[in-house]
């Protein structure tokens, strides 16, 4: 990660995330949904929806939520029909911007999308146009005041399981692993007692951009707007925070 974390102000995203966790269990209903509806409703023998439950479980969601999600999934009183669908574009100053989306009305996230860009200053550009920049990667985030092993006991647990990588930085530890082994180690974590203020498989960026203070007041109005979007699952940028 370059030595780069966003997670620099604790208290300001720990707020921020309590404040949005209603609408986080609907976007992970979503993707439990599509993950059941693609691969069937055992997560032995379905990886995604495996990833998935361990991405909720990292959120908090309670077990009757994620189980009553799954169900509902298999047929159980469910006819909506989300697919996935990914925008790339560029915000201030160029950054790189990927926003993941779960939608039944393409057409209506299309155009939330795009407004959204525009009223920023940013662009949508083509499929492929940013992506490139940007690695694949699980990513579990725990923040050290509420961690009860000491850092090389959990550095050893979290390699021992899989990790690919641990930094220890001011406030946070941040766990890297490869998307295949991103469950496991989740699983590994949580089975210690662990909780996380974040856990999922990201796009990571290879390089970043800084941004003057302008040009950083645009980009933050832009992820802010695009993640209050209902469709809006992930937004991911190379913005240096």
């Amino acid at each position: 990660m370059s030595g780069h974390s966003k997670w620099h102000n604790i208290q300001a995203k720990k707020g921020k995330a309590d404040a949005a966790r209603g609408k986080v269990f609907t976007k992970l209903g979503r993707e439990l949904l599509i993950a059941v509806k693609q691969g069937g409703p055992d997560p032995a023998g379905n990886s995604k929806l495996k990833d998935v439950i361990a991405k909720c479980k990292a959120n908090n969601m309670p077990n009757d939520t994620i189980n009553n999600a799954i169900k509902k999934a298999s047929g159980e009183g469910s006819n909506t029909n989300y697919e996935e669908i990914t925008y790339e574009g560029y915000g201030a100053n160029g950054v790189a911007v990927i926003v993941q989306c779960n939608t039944d009305n393409k057409n209506r996230t299309a155009a939330d999308v795009r407004h959204v860009f525009s009223k920023a200053g940013g662009n949508l550009g083509t499929s492929g146009c940013v992506s490139y920049m940007f690695e694949k990667k699980g990513i579990l985030v725990i923040e050290k005041a509420n961690c009860q092993l000491e850092e090389e006991d959990l550095m050893m647990l979290a390699i021992d399981n899989g990790a690919e990588d641990f930094e220890a930085e001011e406030e946070v530890y941040q766990i890297t692993t490869l998307p295949s082994d991103f469950t496991s180690v989740t699983e590994s974590l949580t089975e210690a007692g662990i909780s996380f203020l974040e856990a999922g498989v990201q796009m990571v960026p290879s390089t970043y951009v800084t941004l003057d203070e302008k040009d950083a007041e645009k980009m933050q109005r832009l992820i802010d707007n695009l993640e209050d979007l209902d469709d809006v699952t992930e937004v991911y940028h190379n913005w240096e925070e």
